[in-house]
């Protein structure tokens, strides 16, 4: 395997420029001993349609790394617009206090009124820098209509849609 070669591109840098990249917003809870814990996730994304894999790229240092590699469960909440809110607070930003329902499906706590939800379970685990990939499997998951909510260079975004006459291509 070749080595990686160090170079002068600064994690500052590169975090802006990767800023660049829309992506949705999600919160990646589990259970650990009977309480549930959760993180703000722009850094997950789909693996495999056949099976349905997902992955989640965690801080190694952040407690959500260690729960993750004892339960081997993770679920997924991906945000409507409305829960802007709920980002910064599952981040560890917020001065807010909010009181959490969660809805429980499949042993793992889900936000209600979230786009999508996913129950997975960790099939693969690999450390990449000072993150770690969780790879997943979706057991089961369900979803509604709604709008997104969207993060692009550093902030919270809307999702305009466009309609094109694709005819004319």
């Amino acid at each position: 395997m070749a080595q990686l070669q160090s170079t002068s591109v600064s994690p500052r840098e590169f975090r802006k420029a990767l800023g660049h990249f829309a992506t949705g917003v999600t919160v990646i809870t589990t259970v650990d001993e009977g309480h549930v814990r959760g993180m703000t996730a722009n850094a997950f994304m789909s693996v495999s349609l056949d099976p349905p894999l997902v992955a989640v790229a965690v801080d190694n240092r952040s407690h959500m790394h260690m729960y993750l590699s004892q339960s081997k469960h993770y679920a997924v909440s991906i945000l409507s617009r409305e829960q802007e809110a709920l980002s910064p607070y599952f981040a560890g930003l917020s001065g807010q206090q909010f009181t959490i329902s969660f809805l429980w499906k499949y042993d793992l706590p889900l936000l209600e009124g979230a786009l999508a939800h996913l129950a997975c379970r960790v099939v693969d685990i690999h450390p990449a820098g000072d993150h770690t990939l969780y790879i997943a499997e979706v057991e089961h998951l369900d979803y509604q209509g709604g709008t997104p909510m969207l993060f692009y260079t550093g902030e919270y975004r809307c999702l305009e849609v466009q309609v094109h006459d694709w005819s004319m291509w």
